[in-house]
């Protein structure tokens, strides 16, 4: 069937401002036909109205836990790609911390061909650097690589041994790969529940210090300087590794990295009535390292906006701050706080969000494309002026652990098309 987005502006890779040009677009299958001047008279099965709306590529995210397999009680693939799919995301790289983890061909293949029965968005499995993420023994790479795995990490746990990421890094620069770490030196770590400030200090809780995440990105920076292999740093916090990135990328080294939205909009403060809700790994830090992700994020330093979504049932959430796992959901909320939050042009926020995490991830054959004819329908439409208020409630995520319930914003999803198909209308997703 065909499909006609009628009179949105056109925001993409090749868009040198904010203005864009306002157009209609045909789709036909799963890919462009025409892009017409607005107010044509060409006709097709079915409209989407853009009117005030931005017509950009569909937004991918580097960052998601979907839980499936093993805790499907808080996310499943398909909850998870339906929220995804109404945040205006058509890729979403899923983290492989799940129980069995993707270090295997079996779980890859099982998440892949969960995603494609959901239909909502491509859901694309990430690999463990390590079997088990256990820092042990490498993960079989090429066995991965062969089923379609470019993206390896071992979320949730940063690969202690230096050695080991050495060899990673060189079998991954041999295969093609790139390797996304979680900054964490777990012996600094032990035990924290916060950043380690001043907020901590008067809460009389244990700290998480900044330099926990910084000695491990200045050690993966030398490494990837030693290599020549490609490091992506996954939710940068502090003010001091968004310095050493911006350094490294001066330098022309191979790095990338990417900021969470709750990282540029929480301080630890949020943390003072004890709420396990903003409780989140990295912490939430200070005001000085926000404003250092946002000038991060302003100045290119920093490539991506991914949102590391981690749903968790009311239950585990529930339970005391100490004992409460880490992690927060964003996926239907990841456009509007960053047009609310980031004094950027609103070109670079599209690209943050779509463009650049397609590259990193390596989609960019067919997300983030340039809207032109012959190229994937794989689009978000997006009214840049629309404000609103998040209700937990009314996400589709499975989860409820949303950090902004309450919190009115600016910016929100009105269609998705992915594959062609229009699977969010007005905000509703179609299945």
């Amino acid at each position: 069937m065909s499909l006609l987005i009628r009179g949105g502006r056109i925001i993409d890779s090749t868009s040198t401002d904010d203005e864009g040009r306002t157009a209609d677009v045909l789709v036909d299958g799963d890919r462009i036909v025409q892009v017409l001047d607005a107010g044509s008279e060409v006709r097709a099965d079915d409209v989407l109205d853009a009117t005030g709306c931005v017509v950009s590529p569909g937004f991918v995210d580097l960052h998601v836990h979907l839980r499936e397999p093993g805790r499907e009680e808080s996310e499943t693939i398909e909850t998870g790609s339906r929220a995804a799919a109404r945040g205006g995301f058509t890729a979403v790289v899923a983290m492989p911390n799940t129980e069995p983890p993707h270090d295997s061909r079996v779980v890859v293949d099982f998440v892949r061909d969960q995603g494609r029965r959901a239909g909502l968005c491509e859901v694309v499995p990430s690999g463990c650097i390590t079997v088990g993420r256990a820092g042990q023994t490498l993960a079989p790479f090429a066995e991965l690589r062969e089923a379609g795995v470019r993206f390896f990490t071992d979320d949730g746990n940063g690969v202690q041994d230096a050695q080991l990421m050495r060899r990673a890094l060189e079998y991954a620069g041999q295969l093609g790969l790139t390797l996304a770490q979680h900054c964490e030196v777990a012996s600094l770590t032990h035990g924290a529940v916060m950043h380690e400030g001043a907020c901590c200090s008067r809460l009389g809780l244990p700290g998480w210090p900044s330099l926990a995440e910084e000695l491990m990105v200045h050690r993966d920076i030398e490494l990837c300087r030693l290599t020549g292999s490609p490091v992506h740093f996954l939710h940068l916090s502090t003010e001091r590794s968004v310095d050493m990135v911006r350094v490294a990328k001066a330098e022309g080294l191979p790095v990338t990295a990417e900021a969470a939205p709750h990282h540029f909009t929480l301080t630890d403060e949020a943390l003072s009535g004890f709420d396990p809700t903003f409780k989140v790994n990295p912490p939430l830090r200070t005001p000085a390292d926000i404003a250092a992700l946002k000038r991060g994020l302003a100045d290119g330093t920093i490539d991506a906006i991914a949102t590391d979504h981690a749903p968790h049932a009311p239950h585990l959430k529930e339970l005391p701050l100490d004992q409460a796992p880490p992690g927060m959901l964003g996926l239907e909320t990841a456009l509007a706080l960053a047009l609310t939050e980031l004094a950027m042009p609103l070109r670079d926020v599209v690209a943050a969000l779509s463009w650049k995490p397609a590259a990193i991830a390596h989609l960019a054959d067919r997300h983030g494309r340039p809207i032109a004819a012959g190229e994937p329908a794989n689009l978000t439409v997006f009214d840049p002026s629309a404000t609103w208020t998040i209700d937990r409630g009314q996400l589709a995520s499975r989860s409820r652990n949303t950090p902004y319930h309450g919190r009115t914003v600016r910016g929100r999803v009105r269609h998705t098309v992915f594959g062609g198909r229009a699977v969010v209308v007005d905000g509703a997703a179609t299945k």
